[in-house]
């Protein structure tokens, strides 16, 4: 009976030691956040947004592209999204474009938000957090700079002030 006891008691710590070395593993043997860098050709996908049309990121190939991750329920998202609507008007004629990539809402959802802050630049849905995962986007917001070349020049996570919002405009103006 002792034996049997022993037996289990030592094949339960074995299992639980095991969990903890795979997960140890796991976590000092997985890449970075960010699954793209500075000086890459930025990952093309397509997302639809509000109005269902498909927007494309290299169907902007020849302007700049101010690529912005972010979420409703994030705070620091919503306080630069006004910011990012003013320089939009500012450099939209100038060969800039902005991509603002919601996660994982409803169309509902991203439609409300979008009125109540009186934003008119294009916002795409990740539905499937597919264009997330491929940036390597964790946490919100997200910004990637994207300059005529479909190169990646930038990459800021954090909340933006307006003052950074144009002279990151500035630096992908082509």
């Amino acid at each position: 009976m002792k034996k049997r006891r022993l037996f289990i008691r030592s094949f339960i710590l074995l299992v639980l030691g095991a969990a903890v070395a795979y997960t140890l593993y796991a976590n000092y043997t997985k890449d970075d956040y960010m699954n793209v860098s500075v000086g890459e050709k930025a990952p093309d996908f397509v997302l639809k947004d509000l109005n269902g049309k498909k927007h494309r990121l290299s169907d902007y190939k020849g302007q700049g592209v101010f690529l912005n991750f972010w979420g409703s329920w994030c705070s620091p998202c919503e306080t630069e999204m006004p910011y990012i609507n003013n320089q939009y008007h500012q450099f939209s004629n100038k060969g800039v474009q902005v991509l603002a990539v919601d996660i994982k809402e409803s169309n509902l959802a991203v439609s409300q938000f979008a009125e109540q802050h009186n934003l008119d630049y294009p916002i795409v849905i990740d539905k499937d957090s597919q264009v997330m995962n491929e940036y390597g986007i964790d946490p919100l917001p997200a910004t990637f700079l994207i300059d005529k070349n479909g190169i990646i020049v930038k990459y800021h996570t954090g909340q933006l002030t307006e003052a950074m919002v144009k002279d990151f405009m500035e630096q992908i103006k082509p």
